[in-house]
């Protein structure tokens, strides 16, 4: 059992919190790239509780600055995108992307005020698709080389979405991995030929078995958990027949993100990032390891229950997650649609916006879940302690945090203990960009 003030050490994330200042010595994603398109690149966005404005000045450059003006505290997310930087509407005072501030054009000529100014400013980086904020003291830690962050933008998909819950349970469902043969059971297998983009519709590696088969007919997993140089590994098999298993590896990557199998091509890296206490926005990179990705497609795929500008589902808590009853009797497990992001989605709404772990009780299918909160508790501790917390890679060690490997696949049973690394391997020999890093 968990104490409440066990959940809320756990939880909190506002400044000064003992969880928010943890996940503050790592990089957030803040935006994805293409919302800063478009005649005014300039968003306001909130992170952790905090407000911020992100912006891309004239020379390309990416600036995220606290979002009220040092002078007045008026909002800066209406300033004007001018002169090397962004200028407040209020008295024109102008800030560059580092916060320094470069003119306060009301004050008498010859005043020396705008060299004493500063606006709070965050390092920003630009990584596949998404931007990515530090929030934290110190100097942040170098990016890890996972296949992610390395493949070419043409092998590359980013994404997001909103959910009205706590970050945690929204993290805490993907180290879960019995859920998926009950949340994500499908009643009828499709043509996997037809599931590019989809999670959970192809056919399992090394076979023509189709994962919802696999899901829906195999439902008591045994898994096994490991501590790994990122984080944690997790292994799920599910026995078939007595010559095969299915396995599927999935990485959790500290603190909160995900390297995830979804078909044989790709995979998929996924954070859970606070925007405060209550509401948690998922960002996903999806990477291919065959032709280069159809973005067209995948985006159009995620808008028809991802609505704009906001990112927020269309199936939620005000419309019951366009729950039916005769869906549920006669096609899916939940009776709410086909996207399983929805699915998970309802599960970590229904939970209240901040989960209640005093009623919860774990079981063996939940031995990940256990296994993150103990590291996550003693990252917490020792950021408190000002002592070092766990993958913060310099650039020397970030370049031998690889992969991670991902792989969901039919392995012979003498075959599981090294099936993870074969699998990905062979895929890797097959891949242009993936295979000149394997040489290397």
């Amino acid at each position: 059992m968990i104490s409440a003030e066990q959940n809320d050490f756990m939880t909190q994330v506002g400044a000064g919190t003992p969880a928010g200042t943890l996940l503050r010595r790592y990089w957030q994603p803040v935006a994805l790239s293409e919302e800063l398109k478009g005649p005014r690149p300039l968003k306001p966005v909130q992170l952790m509780g905090q407000h911020f404005v992100l912006f891309r000045d004239e020379s390309g450059r990416l600036g995220l600055l606290d979002r009220d003006c040092p002078h007045r505290g008026a909002d800066l997310a209406y300033g004007r995108l001018e002169d090397g930087g962004l200028r407040c509407a209020f008295h024109g005072w102008l800030f560059d992307a580092t916060g320094q501030c470069r003119e306060t054009p009301a004050e008498p000529v010859g005043s020396k005020l705008c060299t004493r100014i500063r606006q709070g400013a965050y390092p920003v980086v630009e990584k596949s698709g998404v931007i990515f904020a530090y929030l934290g003291e110190g100097e942040p830690p170098a990016f890890p080389e996972f296949d992610c962050f390395v493949a070419p933008d043409s092998h590359t998909f980013a994404f997001k979405g909103l959910w009205e819950c706590n970050w945690l349970q929204a993290l805490e469902v993907g180290m879960d991995p019995a859920h998926a043969s009950f949340l994500h059971r499908f009643y009828e297998d499709e043509d996997t030929a037809e599931s590019y983009g989809k999670q959970f519709r192809g056919a399992s590696a090394d076979s023509d078995l189709a994962i919802t088969k696999v899901l829906r007919e195999y439902d008591r997993p045994d898994i096994h958990v490991q501590a790994a140089p990122f984080g944690m590994r997790l292994t799920t098999l599910r026995k078939l027949t007595e010559a095969q298993t299915h396995v599927r590896v999935t990485n959790v990557v500290f603190p909160q993100a995900f390297v995830i199998p979804m078909s044989t091509e790709m995979t998929i890296s996924q954070w859970h990032v606070p925007v405060d206490d209550h509401r948690c926005y998922w960002y996903a990179i999806f990477t291919s390891f065959t032709k280069p990705v159809d973005k067209q497609q995948m985006r159009a795929q995620r808008l028809e229950t991802i609505e704009l500008p906001d990112y927020i589902s269309r199936k939620n808590k005000r419309n019951e997650y366009g729950y039916s009853a005769e869906e549920q009797a006669t096609k899916t497990y939940t009776g709410m649609g086909m996207d399983i992001n929805v699915h998970d989605q309802w599960a970590c709404e229904s939970m209240g916006s901040i989960q209640d772990r005093t009623r919860e009780h774990l079981g063996t299918t939940d031995k990940g879940i256990v296994a993150y909160r103990r590291l996550l508790v003693q990252a917490i501790e020792a950021a408190q302690a000002g002592a070092p917390v766990p993958v913060r890679p310099d650039a020397a060690q970030a370049s031998a945090l690889t992969g991670p490997p991902s792989i969901d696949g039919v392995a012979s049973v003498d075959a599981v203990d090294g099936y993870c690394e074969q699998a990905d391997r062979a895929r890797r020999l097959n891949c242009d960009w993936a295979s000149a890093r394997l040489k290397d």
